[in-house]
Parts: structure tokens; C-alpha cells; sequence
């Protein structure tokens, strides 16, 4: 099983859902991040003569993996995931989302994405990456979710119990 994760509520959600899925099936999950190191040629090497010192490539992705763990790790110790936590392993990418998606979902069971993540358009029903992966994905999708902010109506408690999926 494979599931993207951004650290945004979304992805939190999705991961949260494929940790449960995973274990009903007896199944690992292979958390997913992705980013675009710049693309330009010399970027290590010119910047600095023009500004401040840019992040180095290695330094961007080490940070990304620290970021994907922690993230699985603290959805890890949430009550609404099962007891039974199945394995995880983590995989950073370079390059788009949804390609890094896709590609990792040659061979899976199901993917998982959150139906919003840190893009810019925040009034869209899906996101771009989760659209792509739903349009595209050589297996099964489910797009999650994030829970819904409770409102002084609906108590925290009440509402966390309905969106266990």
C-alpha cells in the first residue's frame, strides 16, 4: 500500500487511513514524499555570488526525510490508528507528487492520498495531486478527507469518533 504525505492535514489523514487499512489487510505501507529541487543549472554554485546560501540539494532532501518520519512516527501515536501498526518505510523522491505517486504505485494494492494538500487553491473539491493519482493511478485510489474542525454544536470528541475512515 502506498500513501503521499506533505505534512498537511490531508496527507495526515491519508496516512492515518492506510496505517488502519493496512493492518485489517496484513499489509505494509510505503509513505511517499516528493519535492522539486531547483531546477536550474550551477544552483549550488552560483547563488551564493548573489544572495543568500541556498539549501543544498542533499540538505533539502535529508530535511524532507526528517519532516516524512516525523510525520508517520506522530501519526503512528494517534488513538485512531490501530494498535497493531503495520511497517512502514519512507521514501523520498525528487521531482512532482503525483509522478512520484504514480510511479510508486506500479505494483501496489491501493494508493492513498489526502484530497487537499499544500497547494494554493484551497476552494477546489481535489486537489491537483490527489485529481492525478484518482485520473491516473495503475491501481485502486482512495483520496481521504482531513477531519472537519469541530464547531461549539459538534464536540471535538464526537466528531473525531465519526471520521474513522
Amino acid at each position: 500500500m502506498v500513501v503521499g504525505i506533505d505534512g498537511s492535514p490531508g496527507s495526515r489523514a491519508a496516512l492515518a487511513y492506510a496505517l488502519r487499512d493496512a493492518a485489517r489487510r496484513g499489509a505494509a505501507v510505503e509513505a511517499v514524499a516528493a519535492f522539486t529541487p531547483p531546477d536550474y543549472p550551477g544552483y549550488e554554485t552560483w547563488a551564493p555570488l548573489y544572495g543568500p546560501i541556498p539549501v543544498p540539494v542533499d540538505q533539502m532532501r535529508d530535511e524532507v526525510r526528517r519532516a516524512a518520519e516525523r510525520t508517520v512516527q506522530e501519526v503512528t501515536g494517534e488513538p485512531a490508528v490501530a494498535t497493531t501498526v503495520p511497517p512502514v518505510t519512507v521514501r523520498v523522491t525528487d521531482g512532482g507528487a503525483a509522478d512520484a505517486l504514480l510511479h510508486a504505485a506500479e505494483g501496489a494494492d491501493l494508493l492513498v492520498v489526502g484530497s487537499r494538500g499544500r497547494g494554493g487553491f484551497r476552494s477546489m473539491l481535489l486537489g491537483s495531486v490527489s485529481l492525478a493519482c484518482a485520473l491516473h493511478s495503475p491501481c485502486p485510489v482512495t483520496v481521504v478527507r482531513p477531519p472537519r474542525p469541530a464547531t461549539a454544536d459538534e464536540p471535538a470528541v464526537a466528531q473525531a469518533a465519526g471520521s474513522g475512515s
